[in-house]
């Protein structure tokens, strides 16, 4: 049977979404010139994590801007803090990725890719997101295995795309329900 919140306490980790939530809520949310913006927040029980985002900018022409990523996540005992800190940032970069960038086109008449290679097939570059933020909770859980440490190598991913997606919802009042978010489905919403 699976036990959510292992090796910390449910409190602690709602303690640490409602202090994200109110940290997100500080912010400058006012329309820019150039558009609206948004606030985004997920927060899984399972996999333990919490994703948020400071302030997704809409242009006028339906593009999204990521100024800030912010992510807290409970990955079990960190041995190498530099390597989790990388991990879970390169996660998130991929959940960024994958809520507005990658997409897969194909060739109806061939059935080949259409977007074969890095020239078509769109992934984030550094000025795609400003500034990510990670931290993690101090969790020590001796049951799992005897060192108490889990992977980080893919948890960053998990939230991000829906935390993006929450934050379009905000700023618009429309629900993106597929991926990746285009400024096209953006505009016809």
């Amino acid at each position: 049977m699976l036990r959510p919140y292992v090796g910390h306490n449910t409190t602690q980790f709602h303690n640490v979404r409602t202090d994200l939530d109110a940290e997100l809520s500080q912010q400058d949310l006012a329309d820019s010139p150039a558009g609206h913006t948004g606030r985004g927040l997920t927060c899984g029980s399972t996999l333990q994590h919490v994703t948020g985002i400071g302030k997704v900018v809409l242009q006028g022409t339906g593009e999204i801007r990521v100024p800030r990523l912010l992510g807290v996540f409970a990955v079990g005992r960190i041995v190498n803090a530099k390597t989790a800190h990388s991990q879970l940032v390169g996660g998130m970069t991929w959940g960024l990725s994958m809520a507005l960038f990658e997409e897969s086109l194909m060739d109806a008449q061939f059935g080949d890719y259409l977007n074969h290679d890095l020239a078509g097939y769109h992934i984030p570059a550094h000025a795609d997101v400003q500034r990510i933020d990670v931290s993690w909770l101090d969790e020590h859980d001796d049951q799992l295995n005897p060192l108490g440490v889990k992977g980080v190598g893919e948890i960053g991913i998990v939230g991000t795309a829906a935390a993006i997606a929450n934050a379009v919802y905000h700023a618009t009042g429309h629900r993106q329900r597929h991926l990746p978010i285009r400024p096209d489905r953006v505009l016809s919403a």
